[in-house]
């Protein structure tokens, strides 16, 4: 295990932060990334990190690995930094407003200037050229701040990867995924090992995500290049939902830890013997332009009905919206049939609140698909 520190732009005076990543694995012709709590109020996959390098560092030690494997446990030490009366603010970066999971930038186009007159007939000297490329593009950007810095710090080393694993968590939710339709095949190996409901499928879900950021230089890469050159399968980018945001502890971190070891051994990361997929069903593919959002109409006390993790028909009253002053009481009714599978954690609405958002829907939404 090597680890690294690279530091941040600094903000300000007297501080400095800086990103921490393990390195496990000697072969880098396969890559994985995994990273944790981009969104610093999102615990779980900071435990989850935890269990895995230690248990990267055994396999390592036992010669098992077949990639090399990157894994930063605290991917956003701003967000952990802005505590606020006790409260931790870890969505939004506090000088900009900035979700600290939206604007990444579309690298795409850059890379291609800079890979496309070093491409050849050969398909590994191609992977090379383009993780070549990518250092390239970081070696000349210059951060105007401390979260661009941040930003091209993750992204530097996560857009080299096969397959890059962002962990996140919900409010109150059932495990879940996010990913493309072009990487679903192998990130759904990944999501039955965990025991996701769903999966959220979109091409582009708007606000330029992580996700979708690492993985659209390749995709940008094989549109221009590729009928001319043989390119190397594009990065498989998966958010993963790991429930909600209480749901910590030892036993389901060690649990998802090696769920993950499993997934990326049944995809060949790790050598062994291939693990069985867990007797439970596979996600639901879900279209996240399919998903349906329920918001409360005014302001009062969320009464739920129903349950993260049910199956909810078209017609069905999943929460109510009381206000004791005017003795309403609004029902919130799902229009199509699907899988209620995350709902917000406070219990107070204010008018136009996200309260809960269900998947299995017909595709029907347009404009940013994600939660704001």
């Amino acid at each position: 295990m090597q680890q690294h520190n690279t530091p941040i732009l600094s903000t300000t005076f007297g501080t400095e932060r800086k990103i921490v990543s393990y390195e496990f694995g000697h072969d880098d012709q396969q890559q994985v990334y995994i990273q944790a709590a981009l969104h610093s109020d999102e615990l779980p996959g900071v435990a989850v990190a935890w269990y895995l390098k230690h248990a990267l560092s055994a396999l390592e030690s036992q010669g098992q690995l077949r990639a090399k494997i990157t894994l930063v446990p605290v991917a956003n030490p701003i967000g952990f930094s802005q505590q606020i009366q006790g409260q931790p603010l870890g969505r939004f970066d506090s000088l900009s407003g900035q979700d600290f999971n939206r604007q990444f930038p579309a690298i795409g186009e850059s890379l291609a200037e800079i890979a496309g007159p070093e491409l050849s007939q050969n398909i590994s000297d191609n992977k090379r050229v383009i993780r070549q490329a990518i250092d390239r593009y970081f070696d000349d950007y210059t951060p105007a701040t401390e979260l661009q810095s941040q930003r091209a710090i993750l992204m530097r080393m996560a857009c080299k990867a096969d397959l890059m694993i962002d962990i996140h968590c919900d409010w109150e939710a059932v495990a879940h995924l996010y990913t493309t339709p072009q990487a679903w095949p192998e990130v759904s190996v990944l999501g039955h090992h965990l025991g996701c409901r769903t999966a959220l499928i979109a091409d582009i879900s708007g606000g330029e995500p992580f996700d979708e950021a690492c993985a659209d230089p390749w995709y940008t890469l094989h549109r221009r290049f590729g009928e001319a050159y043989p390119l190397p399968e594009a990065l498989k980018p998966v958010t993963l939902e790991l429930r909600g945001a209480r749901d910590v502890s030892h036993d389901q971190a060690r649990e998802d830890a090696r769920a993950i070891i499993n997934g990326l051994t049944a995809l060949g990361y790790i050598s062994g013997e291939t693990p069985p997929l867990p007797e439970v069903p596979a996600p639901l593919k879900a279209d996240l332009a399919g998903c349906e959002y329920l918001t409360a109409p005014h302001a009062g006390v969320i009464l739920y009905t129903r349950e993260p993790g049910e199956w909810i028909h078209a017609g069905e009253i999943v929460a109510e919206i009381l206000d004791p002053i005017t003795d309403q009481l609004t029902p919130l009714i799902c229009r199509q049939d699907g899988l209620l599978y995350a709902r917000h954690w406070v219990r107070f609405a204010t008018a136009g609140l996200l309260v809960v958002r269900l998947a299995g829907g017909e595709a029907g939404r347009q404009g940013p698909l994600l939660v704001p």
